[in-house]
């Protein structure tokens, strides 16, 4: 599909840097183009013929309007199909002022275009056939990437992970659907006795194919969105200096004072090349002072939500009452407990430490730190790439789930695939196993784009910046 009108917008961001690019799109790109684009020779501007020029080619001159130079500028010329779009497309990279952007922008307006809308030009190259939809989102997934992790996840889906696998789970289904619709109309050429058995082996492979793609949404949304860590301990063991280091910088107040941290302190922050959402908390301990009584409520509260919880034990004096009220907060979560100041003599053993933990937590590591040594954070940035990550996501080429749409959309085909051996055990016909086939092959369509609606690409492109 070509869109009728040409758009136009700043592909860059619009504050003062060293250029800025204006991006134009579509059938009219070149004319456009070549109605603002001007080379000097001599002391005269004249047109520089951009329809002429090669494809993928750069030009150096000026933009101007009216008689008037509004900017010297580079402008790179790109034919369709052969661009983003597979439009023509020019872009014009200029100074980067943020009020010589917005001339030269408003520059090729007026020779033609309009303003793009947030979005429009990844959704032309996904409604052009240049990416699927599960393509077009991974640019969106690079532009927000907050860890290496997730950036080289979202590559990968940009180069077609997540396009090949569901092109290879709607192809074996389709086969399956298409072999039973054709026995049954024509059952004297085609016979589909014993074919129950075979479809069953296949349907479970498929199956087993989907939920290993539902069991890598948790690693995606940890990739995406950040593991939600929450500090727990009690005042005075070292958490707001846990946080300090995490961070690299003071945000958090560090005193011998207990009870420094009455508030919860929230934090975004990329520890190694992991992404963390990290919430300091006030320090759980029996308390008289209100305002303390809040802070230890909301710590309560944000740790029944955490992915994570670092649990900082200061192993230089012996478990308490206060420890103890933790302890019931850690039940059924992952839980790094941190042995901190290991630079004094220990009250608290590693060992002492598991027996403490008992069976609360599902899933439990302990280290010994301490906050002075700057290479302990290295330590806990290991043991958390374990915990999530099996310690080796970087190097993991299998498809991991990001998207909350792709999430459910396999959960319903995972479904309708269940429903299939369910029909098979019991002896349906073969027609009903049709049904839930093809349920299944649109659902997978869905994360693709090939079975969508003009609604949800809408709101998938919407969410987009505006010069993407």
């Amino acid at each position: 599909m070509n869109g009728d009108d040409t758009i136009a917008a700043v592909a860059s961001g619009m504050t003062n840097s060293g250029i800025s690019v204006i991006r134009i799109s579509g059938p009219q790109a070149i004319d456009i183009a070549e109605a603002v684009f001007r080379k000097k020779k001599k002391e005269a501007y004249c047109k520089a013929n951009l329809s002429e020029k090669t494809s993928h080619t750069i030009h150096y001159g000026y933009v101007c309007w009216q008689g008037e130079v509004v900017d010297e500028v580079l402008l790179l010329l790109m034919k369709g199909p052969r661009s983003f779009t597979a439009e023509d497309t020019v872009e014009i990279q200029c100074h980067g002022g943020a009020l010589v952007t917005r001339k030269v922008l408003q520059t090729v307006i007026h020779a033609g275009a309009r303003p793009a809308e947030p979005g429009e030009f990844s959704k032309r190259a996904f409604l052009n056939g240049r990416m699927d939809l599960s393509q077009a989102e991974a640019v969106a997934d690079i532009i927000q990437a907050k860890s290496k992790l997730a950036l080289a996840n979202s590559i990968r889906q940009l180069s077609g992970s997540v396009l090949h696998k569901i092109k290879e789970l709607r192809s074996c289904i389709l086969d399956e659907v298409s072999f039973i619709e054709a026995a049954l109309d024509d059952p004297e050429h085609m016979d589909i006795t014993g074919f129950s058995e075979t479809l069953i082996k296949e349907n479970e492979k498929n199956l087993q194919e989907i939920e290993k793609l539902l069991a890598s949404a948790n690693q995606g949304r940890y990739l995406s969105q950040g593991i939600k860590t929450v500090i727990l301990g009690k005042p005075n063991a070292g958490k707001s200096s846990l946080l300090n280091a995490i961070l690299g910088t003071n945000r958090a107040i560090v005193t011998d004072i207990a009870g420094t941290t009455r508030d919860m302190l929230t934090e975004e922050v990329v520890f190694g090349d992991i992404a963390l959402q990290v919430v300091d908390t006030a320090g759980i301990r029996e308390s008289n002072d209100k305002v303390e009584q809040i802070g230890i409520s909301l710590a309560k509260k944000e740790a029944a939500d955490a992915d994570l919880i670092l649990y900082v034990a200061d192993s230089s004096v012996p478990f308490d009452e206060s420890d103890r009220q933790i302890l019931p907060l850690l039940r059924g979560k992952k839980v790094l407990a941190l042995l901190n100041k290991s630079d004094l003599p220990p009250c608290v053993s590693e060992d002492e430490m598991r027996e403490f933990l008992c069976e609360d937590c599902s899933e439990a590591g302990i280290v010994s730190v301490s906050m002075k040594s700057p290479d302990d954070c290295k330590k806990i940035e290991n043991e958390i790439r374990e915990m999530f990550f099996q310690g080796k996501l970087s190097e993991n080429e299998e498809v991991v789930i990001t998207a909350e749409r792709h999430l459910l959309s396999l959960e319903k085909a995972a479904e309708s695939l269940r429903e299939v051996s369910a029909s098979i055990a019991a002896g349906m016909p073969e027609d009903f196993f049709s049904i839930d086939l093809m349920n299944a092959y649109r659902e997978l369509g869905f994360i693709i784009g090939e079975e969508t609606d003009e609604d949800l690409i809408n709101n998938i492109f919407n969410k987009f910046c505006m010069g993407k």
